[in-house]
Parts: C-alpha cells; structure tokens; sequence
C-alpha cells in the first residue's frame, strides 16, 4: 500500500493586500514602541507639541491613557504584534477559516478600541495626540484590508 501524498504546494507569492498589511503593522509596531517608551522611560522624549488642540503630553499621560491598569501604548503593542503574526505570508496563506476569523475578530476589537479612544481625545482630554492618531488611521486600516479580503475566504476549508 502506497501512501503517495504528491508534491507538496508551491508557497505562492504574498498579494498587494498581504504587503500592505504587514507594512501597516509594522509601521503599528514601531510607534506603539516608540509610545510605550516614553511611556516607561525618560530616556526617549515624546516628540509631539505639548499645547492646545495637539498636545500628546496631555493625552499620553490622562487617565484615558491606562486601561485596566495596562498603558494603552502596551495594548497597541500587543495588537500590533499579534496581527504582525497574523499577516505573515506563511500564516495569511493558510486555508484554515479559524485564522481568517482571528485575524477579522481582532481587527474588529482594534477598531472598536480605535473609536473609544477617539471619543476619549475628543470629548473628555480635548486635546489630539499626532502619533496616536497615525496608529488610529494604520489600525483603520488594517481593518479596511481584513474586511475587504473576507471573500478570499470562500477558499478556505472549515
């Protein structure tokens, strides 16, 4: 009895999509380590004007900014990391649907998380932090390229 299983499938080519998300989390990645820095540190200065409107003083150092007792610069990194993992070629190629729906839930939370902490910054500091804001848009999207590659699940088996 013969157990011929064939070639095994040629690792295709990362698409446009699959770029674009890794770029986006690691762009992600870079400035929640850059926050979470100078959030532990006085080694590395925020960088950021520090009155009116724009003031990343203001916003990173809030109580708004320290969620269950994690800085949020922390819970950005966490995210970053995590979709990082899941937007590289060798796991976003994978036909299990488990890991496109992980990969949606968690762009779903990113962006709920996006949008309380717009609220945050709007409505209760009144002040805007310019490097928060870079990773609200990068987690917009990212959200964007999960939501808009959901049909190239059909391919995927259960």
């Amino acid at each position: 009895m013969s157990l011929d299983v064939g070639e095994p499938e040629a690792p295709t080519r990362p698409s446009a999509r699959n770029w674009a998300l890794l770029g986006c989390c690691g762009a992600g990645l870079g400035v929640s380590i850059y926050l979470t820095l100078t959030h532990y540190t006085k080694v590395v200065a925020l960088v950021c004007s520090n009155n009116g409107a724009i003031n990343c003083e203001k916003v990173t150092t809030s109580p708004q900014s320290v969620v269950f007792g994690i800085p949020v610069a922390v819970l950005g990194l966490l995210f970053f990391v995590s979709m990082l993992v899941l937007a590289l070629p060798r796991v976003y190629q994978r036909p299990e649907l488990s890991i496109a729906r992980l990969r949606l839930a968690s762009s779903v939370v990113g962006i709920g998380f996006v949008l309380y902490l717009l609220y945050c910054e709007l409505f209760i500091i009144h002040a805007i932090c310019l490097w928060c804001s870079s990773v609200h848009i990068l987690t917009f999207i990212i959200f964007c390229l999960v939501v808009s590659g959901w049909p190239e699940v059909s391919r995927y088996d259960e």
